[in-house]
């Protein structure tokens, strides 16, 4: 015999051998106890193959930000060894505290191999976490898959870096996908865009943000 019992947010389900209870309602607000840091145009530093001009790889139209990039494309600094990239770095840099980034992003059909959102700088390393698109899915850096289906719709991407917990949480849609243990402290930013992995990527690339915001917890 099976009885369920719904009460608020939660699912009881009750049978011969025990009580379940099940959360059927995940979504929350991740900025809940957060403060706006307000961004304009000075917060925004541009990244993009060292030969081509901006508007060749970026666009701002409605409110909405189009990157793209070739999987030839140059680095962004001549010298440099590192994949193709056009990317937003958001200013300022943090090193302690709870800091938030969120917005709203697209990726269309095609895009793979392609980091869309990162937090920049560690004690180990040169990243506290990368989001990738691979075939649609999100994983955090090359795996493991926190997310599916991401093609071709908008979803929203919440990251929260804990720097005095050395902790990060991703929430996708308002719900958490994946929390880990960051890579040290450091001087840190958040960057969003679209960035070549070092392999098996599409040879185009591109990812759209729109409503791209910083909080921090005071």
């Amino acid at each position: 015999m099976m009885k369920i019992l719904y009460c608020s947010m939660f699912l009881f389900v009750i049978t011969l051998t025990g009580c379940f209870l099940i959360n059927i309602d995940a979504h929350i607000d991740p900025t809940s106890g957060f403060v706006e840091v307000m961004l304009n145009e000075t917060n925004f530093e541009y990244q993009k193959p060292y030969d081509t001009p901006l508007d060749q790889r970026y666009s701002y139209q409605n409110k909405n930000h189009r990157f793209w990039v070739y999987a030839d494309d140059k680095p962004h600094h001549l010298g440099s060894n590192t994949q193709p990239r056009t990317e937003i770095r958001i200013l300022p840099d943090y090193s302690s505290g709870i800091w938030q980034f969120e917005g709203l992003a697209f990726v269309p059909n095609g895009t793979s191999g392609a980091t869309i959102v990162q937090i920049h700088g560690a004690a180990h390393g040169n990243t506290t976490i990368l989001l990738r698109i691979y075939n649609g899915d999100m994983r955090y850096y090359s795996t493991p898959v926190i997310d599916t289906d991401l093609y071709d719709k908008w979803f929203k991407v919440n990251l929260i870096h804990n720097v005095d917990e050395g902790k990060v949480t991703v929430y996708i849609d308002n719900q958490e996908r994946l929390k880990t243990h960051d890579q040290g402290p450091g001087m840190l930013h958040f960057k969003f865009g679209v960035y070549g992995a070092p392999t098996n990527i599409s040879y185009y690339m591109e990812s759209r943000w729109k409503a791209v915001k910083i909080y921090k917890k005071c």
